[in-house]
C-alpha cells in the first residue's frame, strides 16, 4: 500500500474546525491591526526602499540569527532550534492543507521523508523551548527577565509540541500503518494507547484540543511578545535604512514623538536583556536603562489604548528625567539581535521633551542658551576661538586665504584648557608633514552636536545651516575634525537632515584626523625619529568606533611609532566602554553612579599594564582625564590624545604642551 496520511481522519464536523479557525484569524487580524495603527497614527509617512543589503540582513539575522550567536552561542543555538523548529511545523501545516485542497501529493517517498521532517523539527521546536526555560529558571541567566507571561508562552509552545506528537502517537495507534516507523518520535508512545479503541477515542480528544491549543496560539500572537515573529523580521529589514531627522517645524506642529521606524523597532523587543547588560550608564548604577526606556516608550505610544496582553500588568519606574542618563554610545545596538536603535529613538524622546517643556537638565539648558548667543557650549565668549592657536601662523579661510584643507577645530578643543593641546599638536603635526591647512578662525561656529543630543531641534538646524553657508561662502570641500561627534554630525547628520527635496546634501568631504594622519603616514610623510619605550593602550570614542566603525585608522598610527607596544582593554573596538561624556552628558551635573563610567573604563586601562592611555576625541580625553585624578592613578597611568603622542614621536619642540 502507498504510504499517506489521511486529513481529517474521523474528525466530525469539519466546519466546526474552520469556524474555530476564522475566529482565531479575525482575532490576530484586529490586533495585528491595532498594531499598525499604532505604527501609522501621527506619523510622517516614509518612501519605501527595498535595498538588497537589506534582504541579505534578513537572511542572515532572521533567518539564521547571526546577531544572537554574538557572545552567546547557547543563546543562538537555543534560538535556531525554536525559529527553525516553528517555521518547519509552520510548513508541513501548509503542505498538509495544501494536500488535502488541492491534488494529494503527499504519498510514497514524498510521503514518508515528509513524516520524518516533521519529526525532526517537532524535536527541534521542543528541545529549543526546554533549553530556553532552563536558562532562564534553572540557569538563571542574569539578564534575563522571569514575568508570568515569560512562563506562560513557553508552557503553552510546549502544550502545543507535546499534544501534536501524542495526537500523533493515537492516530498511528489507531491506523497501524506499514509505514508507522517513519514516525519515529510518535511512535515510541503508541503502546500507551494499549488498543485501537482506546487510541481512537484519544485520537479524538487530542485533535480537537491541539486543534484550539493551536488556533488559540494564533490568536494571541499580536497580543503578546510573540508578535515579534512579525515585527522582528521587519526591524531587521528596516535596520538598512538611513537614520531621519525630525525637523523642528513637525515637532511644532504636534507630531508624535517616535517615528515609524522608531514604533517597529520599539514593538519588535523581546526584552532579551542584552542591551542593559553592556550599557555604561546601568553598569555605573545610574536608574537607566534601554530595556526599561523601550518598555516606557512602548506604554507612552500605547496611553491612551490598551496594551498587549502581555505588558498590561508589566510596570515599570522609568521616568522622563531618566532620558538625560544615556550617552547615546549605541553599545546597545551593537549587541541588539533585531538592530533596535534605542539611542535615535531616545533622541526622539528628547525632542518631544524638549518642544514641550520637558524637564531638560538645568546645566544642559544653560549650556545650549550659551550655545546659541555665543556659539559654543563652553564660555560666555566668542573671542577666545582661535586663542588656542597661540603664535602660530595659521591661514584663516574666513579672511579669504586659500587652503585645500580646512581643520575645524570645535568647540570643546577650542575653549576647554586641556583639549586644546588637541588641537595644537595636530597643527604642528600637519605643518611638520607639510600639509597646507586653515581654520575658519574666530568665525568657526558649533556643529551643533550638543543640540543635536540634546534634542534641541531648532538649533541644531541653525548650527547646520550657519557650517553649511560658511563652507559654500569660502569654498569648503575638504574638512578634518578634533571631535569624532563634529565628524559624526557632519557626516552623517546633516545628511540625515532632509527636509525638502534636495535638502542635506552634503557637498564636502569630511575626516576624522585619525583617518588624515593614517593616509598621511600610508604617504611616508611621516617619519618618526624617536623610540618611545612605552605601553600604551586605546580608548575607541563611541563617535568614532561604533557610530562610523573608524577602528583601524588610529591603531595604525600607535603601532608605525618605534617602541611603542599596543595592549588592547577588554572592550575594545565596537565593544569599547563609553567614557560617559556623549549623549550631552558632558554639559550636565554628576548624576547618580558609583563609579562613574569614566572610572570604570580608567580602571580597565590601568589593569592591562599601559603606561599611556591613547584616545582620539576631546571629550574622552577630559573625561578620562578626570578619572585618573579620581581614580588615584595620576602616578601610574598618563592620558594622551593621539596627536599628542605623535608630536611626542615626532621629537617637537612642544611634546609635553598640556600632557601632564
Amino acid at each position: 500500500m502507498t504510504p499517506f496520511r489521511p486529513t481529517y481522519w474521523n474528525i466530525h464536523p469539519v466546519w466546526a474546525f474552520y469556524l474555530l479557525a476564522g475566529i482565531a484569524l479575525a482575532i490576530f487580524g484586529a490586533g495585528l491591526a491595532s498594531r499598525i495603527s499604532l505604527w501609522l497614527r501621527g506619523t510622517r509617512s516614509r518612501v519605501p526602499s527595498f535595498p538588497k543589503e537589506a534582504l541579505k540582513k534578513l537572511l542572515l539575522d532572521a533567518l539564521l540569527g547571526r546577531r544572537i550567536f554574538r557572545g552567546d552561542a547557547a543563546a543562538g543555538t537555543m534560538h535556531l532550534l525554536i525559529s527553525w523548529g516553528f517555521l518547519g511545523l509552520f510548513l508541513g501545516t501548509l503542505l498538509l492543507s495544501a494536500d488535502y485542497w488541492f491534488e494529494g501529493f503527499l504519498q510514497g517517498r514524498v510521503y514518508l521523508c515528509y513524516a520524518v521532517f516533521m519529526e525532526i523539527f517537532g524535536l527541534m521546536f521542543t528541545a529549543g523551548i526546554l533549553w530556553a526555560q532552563a536558562r532562564r529558571y534553572l540557569q538563571r541567566v542574569p539578564r534575563l527577565e522571569r514575568r508570568l507571561e515569560d512562563l506562560i508562552i513557553p508552557l503553552w509552545l510546549i502544550a502545543v509540541s507535546l499534544s501534536g506528537f501524542l495526537l500523533e502517537s493515537s492516530r498511528l495507534a489507531a491506523q497501524d500503518p506499514a509505514w508507522a516507523t517513519w514516525s519515529f518520535f510518535g511512535y515510541i508512545f503508541a503502546p500507551l494507547w494499549h488498543d485501537g479503541q482506546k487510541a481512537l477515542h484519544a485520537y479524538l480528544f487530542l485533535w480537537w484540543g491541539h486543534a484550539v491549543l493551536s488556533l488559540g496560539l494564533i490568536a494571541y500572537i499580536p497580543y503578546s511578545k510573540l508578535f515579534h515573529l512579525l515585527s522582528a523580521p521587519a526591524a531587521i529589514y528596516l535596520s538598512n535604512r538611513a537614520v531621519h531627522i525630525l525637523p523642528a517645524e513637525v515637532l511644532q506642529e504636534g507630531h508624535r514623538p517616535y517615528s515609524l521606524d522608531s514604533r517597529i523597532f520599539l514593538d519588535a523587543c523581546t526584552r532579551c536583556g542584552r542591551c542593559t547588560e553592556v550599557c555604561p550608564a546601568a553598569l555605573a548604577g545610574e536608574p537607566f536603562s534601554p530595556r526599561d526606556f523601550i518598555l516606557w516608550a512602548r506604554q507612552n505610544i500605547s496611553a491612551d489604548r490598551p496594551l498587549p496582553i502581555g505588558e498590561a500588568g508589566l510596570k515599570t519606574d522609568f521616568t522622563e528625567e531618566r532620558i538625560w542618563h544615556c550617552t547615546t554610545c549605541r553599545a546597545c545596538l551593537e549587541v541588539c539581535p533585531i538592530y533596535v536603535p534605542t539611542p535615535d529613538t531616545l533622541l526622539e524622546a528628547r525632542s518631544w521633551s524638549v518642544e514641550n517643556g520637558g524637564g531638560m537638565p538645568p546645566l544642559l539648558g544653560r549650556s545650549l542658551k550659551t550655545l546659541y548667543k555665543y556659539n559654543n557650549p563652553w564660555e560666555a565668549t566668542k573671542k577666545k576661538r582661535a586663542a588656542w592657536a597661540g603664535d602660530r601662523n595659521i591661514p584663516d579661510i574666513s579672511k579669504g586665504e586659500e587652503v585645500p584643507l580646512c581643520y575645524f577645530v570645535g568647540c570643546t578643543t577650542a575653549m576647554d584648557s586641556r583639549a586644546r593641546s588637541l588641537a595644537c599638536s595636530l597643527a604642528d603635526v600637519l605643518a611638520h608633514a607639510d600639509i597646507s591647512f586653515g581654520t575658519l578662525g574666530k568665525k568657526e561656529p558649533c556643529c551643533g552636536d550638543i543640540a543635536r543630543r540634546a534634542g534641541e531641534a531648532g538649533l541644531f538646524e541653525m548650527k547646520m545651516e550657519d557650517c553649511m553657508e560658511l563652507f559654500m561662502r569660502w569654498g569648503v570641500t575638504d574638512i578634518v575634525t578634533s571631535s569624532p561627534h563634529c565628524f559624526h554630525t557632519m557626516k552623517n547628520d546633516y545628511a540625515a537632515f532632509k527636509v525638502r527635496p534636495g535638502d542635506g546634501e552634503t557637498a564636502f568631504r569630511v575626516r576624522h584626523y585619525s583617518q588624515l594622519l593614517d593616509e598621511i603616514l600610508q604617504k611616508g610623510a611621516l617619519a618618526f625619529t624617536r623610540s618611545l619605550d612605552l605601553r600604551v593602550t586605546f580608548h575607541d570614542p563611541c563617535y568614532l568606533g561604533r557610530y562610523n566603525r573608524v577602528f583601524d585608522a588610529p591603531r595604525k598610527v600607535i603601532q608605525a611609532i618605534p617602541g611603542v607596544k599596543l595592549l588592547e582593554m577588554p572592550h575594545t573596538m565596537e565593544n569599547s566602554l563609553c567614557c560617559g561624556g556623549g549623549g550631552g552628558r558632558m554639559w550636565q551635573e554628576e548624576l547618580d553612579g558609583n563609579p562613574k563610567m569614566s572610572e570604570i573604563r580608567i580602571q580597565e586601562a590601568a589593569e592591562t599594564g599601559a603606561e599611556v592611555l591613547v584616545t582620539a576625541c576631546p571629550l574622552c580625553l577630559i573625561m578620562l582625564e578626570d578619572a585618573r585624578k579620581t581614580a588615584g592613578l595620576e602616578d601610574r597611568l598618563r592620558v594622551m590624545d593621539l596627536n599628542e603622542l605623535v608630536v611626542l614621536a615626532l621629537g617637537l619642540k612642544n611634546a609635553t604642551e598640556g600632557v601632564k
